[in-house]
């Protein structure tokens, strides 16, 4: 087959390209990089340098293609309050580029990357994706990427367009994950880390009681095939992609530092291992996945164990 992969030279979008070509597909990618980079490109893919939000500039290139997998996006959630017409622009904008295009030249389907941002700060757990989602408890990144589901729908089969099927992650993790390297809002695994290896101190954003259900970057790739072929899906459904279990950001802190689990708070801030960092705006207390859907549409479920993704996230680094 010949697919696009949006965010191609991106973390999700690398691996996800990575899987597909050694499925034995063709690959496009199309990335501005802006925070892609080159040397997460495939050899054996076809690279465009180029922006979703420039209409003109990326239609031709869905000619012929039989699906689409759509990782490009501004992510984070505190950037987003600082700009938050870019966001909606690359997010939203961006995203009925891509579907536009896919229905001029008749492709079959588009797996959509979306976000448990989506679910906003909740109390109830693990989230399902018949829960309610209000505006008020979202932030600019989650709102537009809610959007960007809305439009799946829309633009979709709704309208004539193409199948479409939304992809729900939790807290994607692994190589190529951004770093302290790449900005104050990169990923706390990345983060710890990268800090690790250089032998400081790990930041931890209070209370560090917060829970995130973390999933692996290999799993996703696969879940994002599983989405392109499963006949079960095409609708615009929504989908999420966790784990179905949730670590606090000690745990994460003791699992990078190699510290017995019964270690307390105490002990890692007085040994040095971590310290406290002020707090972050949008920061929910909690992310836990239902993942019945996943398995019952896609036949999906995780496989890397936590310990050994956070081990194997130490070994990628230099």
């Amino acid at each position: 087959m010949k697919y696009i992969v949006t965010g191609g030279a991106g973390f999700v979008g690398s691996h996800v390209s990575d899987y597909l070509i050694n499925q034995g597909h063709e690959v496009i990618v199309i990335d501005n990089l802006v925070t892609g980079k080159k040397e997460y490109l495939n050899s054996k893919a076809k690279f465009h340098q180029l922006d979703i939000t420039d209409y003109n500039a990326i239609e031709s290139l869905f000619r012929g293609v039989d699906g689409v997998f759509h990782l490009a996006a501004l992510a984070r959630i505190q950037p987003s309050f600082e700009d938050p017409d870019l966001y909606f622009r690359v997010n939203a904008i961006g995203t009925r580029n891509i579907l536009a295009a896919a229905k001029k030249y008749g492709v079959k389907r588009v797996v959509y990357s979306a976000s448990s941002s989506a679910y906003g700060q909740r109390e109830d757990m693990p989230l399902h994706e018949d829960d309610k989602v209000t505006a008020q408890s979202l932030h600019p990144y989650g709102s537009t990427k809610r959007m960007g589901e809305m439009l799946m729908r829309d633009l979709g089969k709704y309208t004539n367009g193409p199948e479409t099927v939304c992809l729900r992650y939790f807290n994607v993790y692994g190589p190529r994950q951004s770093t302290t390297l790449d900005g104050p809002y990169a990923t706390v695994i990345g983060i710890f880390c990268d800090l690790f290896k250089r032998g400081k101190s790990l930041p931890v954003v209070p209370d560090g009681h917060q829970r995130r259900d973390f999933t692996w970057a290999g799993d996703v790739a696969a879940a994002n095939y599983a989405a392109m072929t499963s006949p079960k899906v095409g609708n615009g459904e929504i989908i999420n992609i966790g784990t179905k279990q949730s670590y606090s950001i000690w745990d994460v802190a003791k699992l990078v530092w190699g510290a017995p689990q019964t270690a307390t708070v105490e002990d890692m801030l007085k040994s040095g291992k971590c310290v406290m960092a002020p707090a972050r705006r949008g920061e929910v207390k909690e992310t836990l996945a239902n993942i019945s859907r996943a398995k019952e549409l896609l036949d999906w479920e995780p496989k890397m164990e936590f310990k050994e993704g956070i081990q194997r996230c130490l070994d990628s680094m230099k």
